[in-house]
């Protein structure tokens, strides 16, 4: 039985997508002032298919990110405070008793959104946790054995504060490696806080966001941008930075084949957002912290020694050889 190959992505596409994922970014920006750089990454995030995990302190407006994203897209948003008592159900939803009709029917819980807020995530209990990856992983929810779909596009934005740990449960890097990209917020600047303080301002005002997509247009561009064309230098120079990873002495754990895979299909969607039909190795540059470093484990002698995820892949990045720039 033969396949019909899907065809790439088109130029006319990739101008389209271009303005659309502009105007996504503006549309945020209306509530989110000053943090263009990560709204790009959620939004690159969204596209490919992935989640974002948020390393932040409180206050800093992860919940006012997540919910402003959902309305530029027209979506829906959920927002779930993970707390040490919550449970599986809680998140994913359950079967109750309808005693009107006699029937046990399935009520949906938080995560049948398109943006999922899930705060503190290192707060909850493992099998609480595991429940929620279960879902980000498969897209679907099964109870009494029957499955239940979620939206799409379906987007997690999970948080952790990486000061307070008191009464977390740190999530094993097999979870971590889940998350798509890892980046946060941070205070913003001297004018944009103003901005903020400044009575009568929009600025961390979700309901003045406005829509300018819809659920349908995100996913099916997210369907077409996984055909965008990555030339082989460039699949080869992501496989070297992996490879150069794993063979660093600093490291426990290197980039996984998962990893690598989530940082192609993210640039992807980056080069597509710069309005190519193709990658280029500052593409490639521009994402590896963000969805890699997270996926890392030092060892003990490193961290003793003060030494990054971050500083690791610097170095990682300067000694491997790039593809010319002809290499397409």
């Amino acid at each position: 039985m033969t396949t019909t190959a899907v065809p790439a992505i088109g130029e006319d596409e990739i101008a389209a997508f271009r303005v659309l994922h502009g105007r996504l970014g503006d549309a945020v920006e209306t509530a989110v002032r000053g943090k263009r750089d990560v709204v790009d990454l959620v939004l690159v995030s969204m596209f490919a298919g992935g989640h974002v995990l948020l390393e932040d302190v409180p206050g800093t407006g992860k919940t006012t990110l997540a919910r402003a994203v959902a309305g530029a897209l027209g979506g829906v948003s959920r927002r779930v405070q993970f707390t040490p008592d919550l449970l599986p159900s809680d998140v994913t939803g359950t079967s109750v008793y309808d005693p009107q009709t006699g029937q046990v029917k399935f009520r949906p819980g938080p995560v049948f959104a398109n943006i999922v807020l899930a705060d503190e995530i290192n707060r909850a209990a493992a099998k609480t946790q595991s429940a929620l990856l279960e879902v980000m992983e498969e897209r679907t929810v099964t109870v009494d054995g029957v499955a239940h779909a979620v939206p799409a596009p379906f987007l997690v934005v999970a948080t952790q504060n990486p000061i307070d740990l008191d009464g977390t449960y740190r999530l094993p890097e097999a979870q971590l490696d889940r998350f798509m990209l890892r980046t946060s917020i941070g205070y913003p600047s001297t004018e944009h806080e103003l901005d903020v303080l400044r009575p009568g301002s929009g600025a961390g005002f979700v309901g003045a966001v406005p829509t300018v997509s819809n659920p349908h247009v995100v996913a099916e561009y997210g369907r077409r941008l996984q055909t965008l064309h990555v030339a082989e230098p460039i699949l080869r120079y992501i496989g070297e930075l992996g490879t150069a990873s794993r063979a660093d002495d600093r490291l426990r754990l290197g980039a996984s084949t998962r990893g690598l895979k989530a940082l192609v299909r993210c640039v992807q969607v980056y080069a597509a957002a710069q309005g190519r039909h193709f990658a280029v190795p500052a593409d490639v540059q521009a994402l590896v912290v963000p969805v890699l470093a997270h996926r890392l484990v030092l060892t003990r002698e490193a961290q003793l020694a003060g030494t990054t995820t971050e500083e690791v892949l610097g170095d990682v990045l300067a000694g491997v050889a790039v593809p010319r720039p002809s290499a397409r």
